[in-house]
This record gives structure tokens, sequence and C-alpha cells, in this order.
């Protein structure tokens, strides 16, 4: 799995009612098991156990829930149709795509995501395997926690997606989610860094949660800096998805992009994509730059993870690093992040209003790193800027 949180404890509430989950499956044995696991939580209560979108669809309004566990397969009508029309009698409703791991249920959940999906959990290939059904336990529990986490707090601040910029292709925004809980100070507040006096070489990107969107949006008005650097990224995804990810970036983009290969030398005009389930780092290698992907164990109970790749590139780079948190839950990246900026380079971080869970980058908001703390529509012109010889 991608992306676990050091805790499954609720985030922080004034209010005392449950989370809503509708779970839909056309599985008895799936519905049964995240049923039970969801009834377990002293936070949310299962409001219907559904067989199809038909189904889901049809009793939307009776049921109101929070959240949506929605399976791609199904019959009569399957997850990727039921979305829109489930999202057209109820915007504001959270639904996290589940799927079983192959190319083509990858395609769907990203697919998904341009369409208004909150998120995707891909489900273990057998749920007799009792890590691998304990992983997608956690994980589901955590993703309906904190993308749920609007209806836990007294004031429901909610952001809808920012639409992507001109140059690529727009798909429909991704439906409000809420952000993790909120942070101890507002982005006003909080302390920012001086750029760096030292030209960046490197553009590093992390990201989880909304990541996949706000990546497409971002490469696609990098293009000046990608033709003269090398850009590297951590998106928290399993293996296959990774791929499709890929493929993505680099129509996106218009540049190549590839899942990185071990050994493989750091080139500018190159995106790097870490492989889902192996870390990302940087070696030296000569006088050059070359990938170096391990097996080891999670990071943050994440694989990839965004602090790897941020901490192994100052050997390569030293102060020459420009780093990028994008949305995404947990605190990934902000421990790398510090050690790029100690070692002289810059952190810019995804603000709270544009991030689909300002998790990673509120961590690193809130650890006082960041040059910058920028709606996701102004990143890619500040970096245009910044490698362009901008230090302000």
């Amino acid at each position: 799995m991608s992306v676990a949180l050091t805790s499954s404890s609720a985030p922080t509430s004034t209010r005392t009612e449950k989370l809503r989950v509708m779970v839909v499956d056309d599985s008895v044995v799936i519905r049964g098991m995240i049923s039970r696991w969801i009834g377990a939580e002293p936070d949310m209560e299962v409001t219907a156990s559904l067989r199809t979108g038909l189904d889901a669809v049809n009793q939307l309004e009776r049921i109101n829930p929070d959240v949506a566990v929605l399976d791609i397969e199904m019959p009569d009508l399957d997850g990727i149709s039921a979305l829109p029309k489930l999202l057209a009698k109820k915007r504001d409703l959270v639904i996290i795509m589940a799927s079983t791991l192959t190319r083509r249920n990858a395609e769907i959940s990203l697919k998904a995501l341009s369409l208004g999906a909150s998120d995707y959990i891909p489900k273990p290939e057998s749920t007799r395997e009792a890590a691998a059904a304990e992983t997608f336990r956690h994980d589901l529990i955590q993703k309906i926690r904190h993308l749920g986490a609007r209806f836990r707090r007294s004031a429901g601040h909610v952001t809808a997606s920012p639409p992507l910029a001109p140059s690529h292709p727009a798909p429909r925004a991704a439906a409000p989610v809420a952000h993790a809980p909120t942070p101890a100070a507002s982005s006003a507040q909080l302390t920012r860094r001086a750029f760096s006096m030292l030209a960046p070489k490197v553009l590093l990107i992390g990201s989880s949660t909304g990541g996949p969107q706000a990546l497409m949006a971002l490469v696609a008005e990098i293009g000046p800096v990608i033709d003269r650097f090398p850009v590297l990224i951590t998106q928290h995804m399993p293996p296959t998805f990774t791929t499709i990810l890929a493929e993505h970036l680099a129509r996106a983009s218009k540049r190549p992009a590839h899942e990185a290969v071990d050994g493989e030398s750091v080139k500018p005009g190159q995106i790097y994509l870490a492989p889902g389930g192996r870390h990302m780092r940087v070696v030296r290698h000569g006088i050059d730059a070359a990938i170096a992907l391990d097996d080891g164990p999670p990071v943050n109970f994440c694989k990839p993870a965004v602090d790897p790749l941020f901490t192994s590139a100052i050997d390569v780079w030293q102060g020459g690093i420009m780093s990028v948190i994008l949305t995404g839950m947990g605190s990934d990246g902000m421990r790398g992040g510090k050690d790029v900026v100690a070692a002289g380079g810059s952190v810019i971080a995804q603000d709270e209003a544009t991030s689909v869970v300002w998790g990673m980058p509120g961590a690193a908001a809130n650890a006082g790193i960041c040059a910058a703390i920028l709606p996701l529509n102004q990143i890619a012109p500040k970096l245009v800027r910044v490698f362009s010889g901008d230090r302000s």
C-alpha cells in the first residue's frame, strides 16, 4: 500500500456526529469486511452496504452519506459510470475508488480522480493474507477519516481543487474535499525563510493524496524548468499506478517522463518518477548523478517515501536543490525538507486552500522551513522565475 499514518485516532473536533459511510461493492465478502472495520471505529458508521452503482445512485438521497467507498467493477452500473451520477446528486460527496491492482483499474482510478473522485485505494489480491488485509484496513480508515474531516469541524472549511492551467486539457474539477486537522497557525502567520541565494540545479517534488491531479497541473506549466534541469518526483502510489501516472505526466508536460530505473543517469529534460513499492534516491556517479532504487522498509509508513529522495539529493547537489511539497496526508517530506534547507536549498509548500489534504505541506509549513506557501496555480510561475535567477 502507498500511505499509512502513524496514528488511527480521529482528528480533533468540536462535533460529535459520526462520519456516514456508504460501501458499494458487488462482493459480499468485501462489503462485510469493510463494514466491520468501519463499525469498529468510534468516529464513523456504515449507513448503507450496497451491491451495485445503480443501487448507490438510486438510494443516495435517502442514505445521505458523507463518504462513499466505490468499487470499480460492478454489475448494472460500474463505479466509473456511477461516479458522475453520484456527484451530480451530491456535489460534496467524498468518493474513494477501490479496485484490484491491475493496469486497467489503475487507468480507471486515475480517470476517476479527473472526474471528481477524492482518492483511490487498491484492494489486496486476497483478503486471506493477513498483512495485506491489515494494510488495506489501515489505509482505508485513514482515507475515510481525513478526507471526511470536514464533517468533524465546526467551521467546515471546504474548497474545490483549482482548475488546471489553460495549456493542459482541464478535466472536471475534483469534488470539494476536507483538509487535515486545522494547523496551529494560519497560512498568513507561518514563518517563511528567504529563498536560497544558490542557483538551483534540480527540482524535487513530493506528493500524496490529491497528488496526481496536482502534479499534472504543475508539470504542464514548468516546461522551461524541465528543459534545463532534471525533475524527480515521489508520489505515494503502489506499483502499476506509478507506471500509468508516468505516462500521464509525459502527456501533460509534453516532455519525457518515466518510472526511474536503478542505476540510470539523471539528466536535464527528463521527469523521473519513483516506482511504486521502491524508494528512489540519488547518488553520485562520477561527475553525474544516478538513480538508486531500494526495497528497504517503509519510511514514514510510505514506500516510496519523499524523505529519502530529498535527503539523498544533498550529497549530489548540496544547496542547489529546490524542493516542492504538494497535497498529501501525513508529514513525509518535512524531515527531508529540513535537511535540504540546512544544506542551503529551498522548499515550497502548496497552501491549505488548494490542497486536498494539508498534511504533508502543512507539516513543512508549520516547521518553518518554507520559502513560500503558495496556491497550486502559483507554484509553477514561481518555479520558472526561481530557476531563471529570481531569488526574491
